[in-house]
């Protein structure tokens, strides 16, 4: 049996809507209530009502520990969450979204409550942009895979060399 679900706002774009009502039905399809949700999930009940009243984007990784929980298709609903998240209307608050803490004021001395997780996870490129550049690794991570290159010539050498010894006995 579903839950009762709230109705979402018309101007939702189509592919929030969607996305939306396919976490409803997953989230559904658990048989958990929000709460024990919350405790699958790391996710809080407030945030879970955000994220499945379309009053906020879910994390990434929200999604993905909804379809742990539920056995879905990870990858699919990432597609989706893609899609959502790129159409997932940016506007000035309005009511509905009163309450949802504000990020400044929770990072401010003694403002508001903590948030679960960031609420917004940093877009992939548009396409057709160019890709950011390569970044070289750490002079560090160079040094340290040299030294274990290294490493692993010198054991294989005395392996060898051990075994051509106990041959010549």
């Amino acid at each position: 049996m579903g839950t009762c679900w709230q109705p979402l706002p018309d101007e939702l774009p189509p592919e929030v809507r969607h996305f939306v009502e396919q976490l409803r039905l997953l989230k559904d399809r658990t048989g958990l209530s929000l709460v024990a949700l919350g405790e699958r999930t790391a996710y809080s009940k407030s945030s879970w009502q955000r994220y499945l009243n379309a009053q906020q984007p879910p994390p990434r990784q929200a999604v993905a520990a909804l379809c742990r929980v539920a056995g879905a298709d990870g990858e699919r609903f990432g597609a989706r969450w893609e899609l959502a998240v790129r159409a997932w209307p940016r506007g000035a608050p309005d009511a509905r979204d009163a309450a949802v803490p504000d990020v400044d004021a929770v990072d401010a001395p003694g403002g508001g409550e903590e948030p679960t997780v960031p609420w917004w996870e940093p877009l992939p490129p548009e396409p057709g942009t160019p890709p950011p550049a390569r970044r070289e690794p750490p002079p560090w991570r160079l040094l340290a895979c040299a030294a274990f290159g290294l490493v692993v010539v010198l054991l294989v050498g005395l392996i060898l060399l051990l075994g051509e010894l106990a041959g010549a006995r």
